[in-house]
């Protein structure tokens, strides 16, 4: 018997029923499940501190409205209070030397986001930046007030570097690039200026603004990733590179004023990890380091220029999710999050390394000791290569049972532990999660990151089935109780998985995930495809490798139900991407519910959306594992 599509269109009221069983009498173990993960999905976090100029603010993001906002909090902790408000999130809040305060809104969840600034009290509020359908990314306050951003107004197929000037009261082009980049600092007539060659490989300049003139800083060859900023003048960077060598470090390069660029001198290393972020003192005395430790982070402070480092106390949770050093140098605010922990605000004393909490994220109906920690495992995938991924065991599991492998997007992403709503619904239903780092992962060096690059791509698809193999070799999952899901290009993943494997999971889900390169590269952002193409392929000289990579080509062998979600207004992966596979599995007669959330782009951002699309895909797995059978 054929099963028809099923539609569902995301409302603004919750639901109040479990999908499915609307019109039938919960039990109570059902009804307290669904409570349960209800309140998971509500759960605020606290994100994105910055100091305020006098130090006496920390300005912040929370979505303890349903949706993320920009909110004030004492220093010296207090009662915190908002700043902004409405129906779409803010985000990428920075303090202006003056004490405004500037962050973007991106009407519908898309790139075309709108800069304003405003006063502490949200009055007298302004736009810096509105260009209409053009897509903006977020920048930061120069000492003297301006305000660096990037935009891709005058071309859709690369974004250029802007300057809002607090004399005029406008925002001009500073320059033009001829890709996609923009300026990481602007000190005086100097900027900072990064290019991406392509995907993983990028180039630092500086570049001065007057005469147009630029020093290119960062030779090299293959990929290299970089990030950084000026130390106390223009004369010297820090950053943190690949080049040259496999995994992220912390170095220095000094400019000569014969504008002559030196070679980068490590200041630090690590083996077993790599560096993710540093924070820069004021007059460059010493530097705070993030390092990325198999995905946990671990913080370090460095004096400069000696070099001598002093580890950190642990943080108390796993993961920094945003960091600032305050005026003084004396304290640190960081976001803390971890996999049984949501992101809050804590503050770090770097005289006696004590941290004190700022803010207390509410999780009402959440007992937060009733959440599940991961344990990092390894394996080898199909040609020896050694993964990793972050396995979650339902309290009273009993091996082998329901489990659901769980893949990031990027494909540049990485798996680390952090507090995942779906991840606890589902456990608590009694399903386990392993979430892997296949091969194309971040974090563990920049050749282990290249091995996914065009054709590379059919040995990260078979990571997937490599993956499936080790749960069952392991006891771990039942062979006929494994799902499969994932955001973005864990969708993708997610779509492989049931074409080119299509007897391994009993269920899918695809949340906002690509499944044609074709209709990817001809309907994404012209910027977001022009990037692509050392990733996946070239459309123009490789069109048969994305056909062959596609799982779009492959849907007659899908016979796994499938749940997709998708926003109306993503541009990173239009929604035609979705609405291909509903409409040729319909036709098919195979299982397949569609969710399409009419407010959201790229992902969820609002509660109500967050809440239906956990209740969705935990119900939807649950009916589709308990049992064990495709059948």
């Amino acid at each position: 018997m054929s099963t028809p599509v099923r539609f569902a269109i995301a409302a603004s009221l919750l639901l109040a029923a479990l999908p499915g069983q609307a019109e039938e009498a919960k039990s109570p173990a059902d009804a307290e499940l669904e409570a349960r993960i209800t309140a998971m999905a509500r759960m605020a976090s606290a994100t994105g501190p910055q100091y305020s100029p006098d130090g006496q603010w920390i300005a912040f993001h929370t979505n303890i409205s349903g949706v993320s906002q920009v909110w004030l909090l004492p220093a010296d902790g207090g009662y915190p209070r908002a700043v902004s408000a409405g129906p779409d999130a803010a985000s990428g809040v920075r303090w202006s030397p003056d004490g405004r305060l500037a962050y973007a809104v991106s009407p519908g969840g898309g790139y075309n986001a709108r800069l304003l600034l405003t006063s502490t009290k949200g009055t007298n509020t302004i736009a810096m930046d509105d260009d209409g359908e053009a897509n903006t990314f977020l920048g930061d306050f120069a000492d003297d007030g301006r305000y660096h951003f990037r935009s891709n107004v005058r071309n859709p197929s690369t974004t250029d570097a802007w300057i809002w000037d607090p004399k005029t009261g406008k925002a001009t082009m500073a320059f033009e690039i001829d890709g996609f980049g923009g300026i990481a600092d602007l000190q005086g007539e100097h900027a900072l200026e990064w290019e991406l060659v392509t995907r993983g490989n990028l180039n630092a300049y500086r570049r001065n603004l007057t005469t147009g003139e630029r020093i290119l800083l960062t030779p090299h060859e293959g990929n290299a990733e970089l990030f950084g900023q000026f130390g106390p003048d223009t004369s010297t960077v820090y950053l943190g590179n690949n080049l040259g060598r496999d995994k992220m470090v912390f170095s220095r390069l000094d400019i000569s004023a014969d504008g002559k660029a030196s070679a980068p001198v490590t200041l630090a290393e690590r083996d077993d990890a790599q560096l993710e972020d540093f924070l820069l003192a004021d007059d460059a005395s010493f530097a705070l380091l993030v390092w990325n430790v198999a995905g946990r982070n671990e913080i370090e402070r460095i004096s400069l220029p000696d070099g001598k480092r002093s580890p950190l106390p642990a943080a108390p949770a796993e993961l920094v999710y945003g960091a600032d050093l305050a005026p003084d140098d004396k304290h640190a605010v960081l976001s803390l999050a971890g996999s049984t922990t949501p992101a809050d605000l804590w503050q770090l004393d770097l005289a006696s390394g004590e941290y004190t909490r700022l803010t207390w994220s509410p999780h009402p109906g959440v007992d937060l000791d009733t959440l599940v920690k991961p344990e990092l495992r390894t394996y080898k995938s199909f040609d020896g290569l050694e993964l990793s991924g972050w396995l979650y065991l339902p309290k009273d599991f009993k091996a082998p049972g329901p489990v659901v492998l769980s893949f990031h997007g990027g494909p540049e992403g990485q798996e680390v532990p952090a507090f995942r709503s779906d991840y606890q619904a589902l456990l608590a239903s009694g399903i386990a999660v392993f979430a892997p780092n296949i091969r194309g992962s971040s974090g563990f060096g920049k050749a282990f990151m290249a091995l996914d690059n065009q054709a590379g791509r059919f040995d990260a698809n078979k990571d997937i089935q490599a993956t499936a193999d080790w749960l069952v070799r392991e006891a771990i999952g039942a062979k006929d109780r494994l799902g499969i899901m994932g955001g973005s290009y864990g969708g993708y993943a997610t779509m492989v998985g049931v074409t080119e494997f299509p007897d391994t999971f009993a269920a899918a889900v695809n949340l906002f995930g690509m499944v044609n390169f074709e209709t990817f590269f001809a309907q994404s952002e012209p910027w977001m495809a022009a990037i692509s193409t050392n990733e996946y392929g070239d459309p123009k000289t490789q069109p048969q490798l994305l056909r062959d990579l596609s799982p779009i080509n492959k849907l007659d062998r899908v016979t796994t139900p499938l749940l997709v979600m998708h926003g109306a207004n993503d541009t990173n992966v239009p929604v035609v991407e979705a609405e291909q596979i509903v409409e040729v599995l319909g036709k098919r007669g195979v299982e397949v519910e569609y969710v399409l959330f009419p407010d959201e782009g790229h992902g969820w951002r609002k509660e109500p959306n967050r809440v239906r699309s956990t209740l969705e895909m935990t119900r939807f797995l649950r009916e589709h594992l308990a049992k064990g059978s495709k059948d």
